[in-house]
């Protein structure tokens, strides 16, 4: 439990080793630098405790060298002895202050220096001025001339120094182990890092990487529509609340696409139930009109006539919506398993298209027919495929102005959106064009695109459903102002 929020964090582990290895850094740093302080602080004092053997040394030195020029100058007075002492007592001027300020700081010491000043003073009043003024006494010689005192006091020095020595040897082997210390230290932060280095890839491969994976292979079958496939990944980390999400997410969709299914049958159901009960009073109605019409009911006035035509035109856009709708609800209920599949015949395809443009529009526009020799054969269901094309032409014809062309074009399939070997038919006018939203929308159920208010929006959903039944695709490009081109591709026949 204490350590629950490891499993809680997704880069806890991560987080926590990071931390580890930076103490480590700053334990094996802090070490370093005060082994390194106090080695350097060691050193000074080793070194300051040799300059003073060293001038302790060359005190002595000078006096004797004072003593020696002094004890000449008694069996010989001569100047070169005089100034031999001069030189002495000077060096041993300078080197006691020397040794003076080496040992300022040690309050154990200065009890003797003042020893070795009070001595030199009593040693030169004694011993120096008497010989040099020419009084002094023989036979005091042995008793004022010694430097036995001076001798001791340096030795408790050196003693004294060679003391603190040791105990600065003994520190620096000290200081010596804590450098090993410190070394350990640095392999084990070394090994820390290999180690962890090691266990923080392993970890997020498991925690990361293979949850990614599985998300990734979760959402291409979820691309598909298998919406039941489920992230088999659990933790409590981040990454596993976010699978619940996104688990949690495709449920619902699912269900939601279920609701809505279900709606469309049950809307599907109703428009054909409906198509149904409604053609057969208005093929009723059809046939009652064109006998009124024909005359079976008596003769019929001019005024009549008008208003007759009128209701026989309505009703005859009614029978062709319930028999768009009926198709609609067959493709989108059986699909390809209605269609009549046939060697197509282009020609004869498209001559009934013409036909049917010619009677139908009263060749308000000139239509083009372009058919490229030696197409591959294509089989599919000719009425179904005739269908499309008056459809795509029918609109082509309405939209363009009167008297402009419309073309068709047949002709093997030569881009690379399909790769596999098709025909493509392409229907171009010369309309108002159409913006890149209609585009988009415009082969879905009840779009309307420019200039077709008014009627069911039906007709190229229905277009959709017939060439995708065919194992094809229908698209437009279009550009704004300069008119559209429908195309649609059907697959080849099959060897």
């Amino acid at each position: 439990m204490r350590f629950s929020f490891l499993k809680k964090r997704l880069f806890a582990p991560l987080y926590a080793s990071f931390a580890i290895l930076v103490l480590l850094l700053l334990a094996q740093e802090g070490l370093s630098l005060a082994v390194g302080v106090f080695k350097q602080r060691s050193v000074d004092s080793v070194t300051q405790i040799f300059k003073i053997k060293r001038e302790s040394e060359r005190l002595m030195k000078a006096a004797l060298e004072e003593k020696v020029a002094l004890r000449g100058y008694l069996i010989d007075p001569s100047q070169s002895l005089v100034a031999q002492y001069r030189d002495g007592e000077e060096n041993f001027t300078n080197t006691f202050i020397e040794l003076s300020a080496l040992l300022k700081d040690d309050p154990s010491q200065q009890v003797n220096l003042t020893e070795i000043t009070d001595f030199h003073r009593q040693w030169e009043s004694e011993f120096a001025e008497p010989i040099l003024n020419n009084s002094f006494d023989i036979e005091l010689m042995e008793q004022v001339s010694s430097l036995d005192p001076l001798r001791e006091v340096i030795t408790a020095i050196l003693t004294y120094e060679r003391g603190l020595l040791s105990e600065q040897n003994q520190r620096l082997k000290q200081l010596d182990r804590l450098n090993q210390a410190s070394l350990v230290l640095s392999c084990i932060s070394i090994g820390v890092i290999i180690v962890g280095s090691g266990f923080n890839l392993i970890l997020l491969r498991r925690r990361v990487v293979m949850p990614i994976q599985k998300l990734i292979k979760t959402s291409e079958e979820w691309k598909v529509g298998q919406l039941d496939s489920n992230i088999d990944h659990f933790s409590a980390d981040e990454m596993g609340r976010l699978s619940q999400t996104l688990n949690g997410m495709a449920r619902g969709i699912q269900s939601r696409q279920g609701q809505i299914q279900q709606r469309n049958q049950q809307l599907g159901d109703l428009i054909s139930t409906l198509s149904h009960d409604l053609r057969t009073p208005l093929l009723a109605n059809r046939s009652t009109l064109d006998a009124i019409a024909g005359g079976a009911f008596g003769d019929v006035s001019g005024e009549l006539r008008e208003v007759i035509d009128d209701y026989r035109e309505a009703n005859h856009d009614l029978i062709n919506l319930v028999e768009t709708l009926l198709d609609v609800n067959r493709y989108e209920a059986k699909g390809s398993q209605i269609l009549t599949r046939e060697p197509l015949d282009w020609q004869k395809i498209c001559r009934r298209v013409s036909k049917w443009t010619q009677n139908s529009t009263q060749e308000k526009c000139q239509l083009q027919i372009g058919i490229e020799p030696d197409l591959p054969p294509a089989s599919g269901d000719s009425l179904e495929i005739q269908r499309v094309l008056q459809n795509l032409v029918d609109n082509a014809v309405r939209l363009s102005p009167a008297g402009r062309q419309v073309t068709i074009d047949v002709s093997p399939y030569r881009g690379e959106l399909y790769p596999d070997r098709c025909i493509q038919v392409a229907v171009r006018d010369q309309g108002p064009g159409l913006p890149a939203q209609e585009s988009k929308n415009i082969f879905y159920r009840f779009a309307q695109g420019t200039g077709r208010q008014g009627r069911a929006g039906l007709g190229l959903y229905l277009c959709r459903q017939i060439i995708e039944a065919h194992g094809g695709t229908i698209w437009v490009k279009s550009i704004l102002g300069q008119g559209a081109t429908f195309k649609f591709v059907i697959p080849l026949a099959e060897a």
